[in-house]
């Protein structure tokens, strides 16, 4: 299975509908920390976007420089028809591998997609991040605190973690998650990593 996570997996997984880990709206732990935020124009990377809730949640409160990306071409395609008033002004869609893509963001946000990668990945990603923040950047999200049977979703401790993004953020934290939806509740970390 895990060898296997390309671009026509995650193209049926789509169009099957087959997005379990979907909750249907953004996540409040990423809509609080989005209604803390001032600057509007602050870069920001959602890579493995899938329905782009955080996506309408950021357009809808004047934020004015988006840039998602996902593997699937289904998917992306989706999302330019459904922000299409907002496509190549204040949004950027791009279709392809998170780990070919290049550019320089302020924020990135992590929601759902560390835990759809491979785990021989986790270092790439790290290390691809810190690469595509700015400095003084931050990477922010949410991990799954927990173990899964198979995958994806791939799953993890906070000791598994530490190690991991320390190899390349002297500056961050990793926290339990205080407003996860219910099914989610004790199983997420929230984490902010500064560049």
């Amino acid at each position: 299975m895990t060898s296997q996570l390309d671009c026509q997996y995650w193209n049926n997984r789509y169009r099957n509908a087959d997005t379990g880990w979907d909750i249907g709206y953004a996540a409040p732990p990423l809509t609080s920390y989005f209604d803390q935020l001032t600057d509007k124009n602050k870069r920001i990377l959602i890579p493995g976007c899938g329905n782009g809730y955080e996506v309408a949640y950021l357009l809808e409160n004047g934020f004015q420089n988006i840039t998602v990306i996902d593997i699937a071409p289904a998917l992306t395609e989706m999302l330019s028809q459904k922000f299409a008033p907002h496509a190549g002004k204040e949004l950027t869609i791009y279709t392809g591998d998170f780990f070919e893509h290049s550019g320089v963001y302020d924020l990135i946000i992590e929601q759902t997609f560390f835990c759809a990668l491979n785990p021989t990945l986790r270092s790439c990603y790290v290390e691809k991040m810190h690469e595509l923040l700015s400095p003084g950047g931050k990477l922010v999200g949410l991990l799954f605190n927990r173990d899964f049977q198979g995958g994806p979703p791939f799953g993890g401790s906070r000791e598994e973690y530490e190690p991991l993004f320390s190899q390349k953020f002297s500056k961050g934290s990793m926290e339990p998650c205080y407003n996860s939806i219910p099914p989610r509740r004790d199983a997420e970390l929230f984490i902010q990593m500064e560049k």
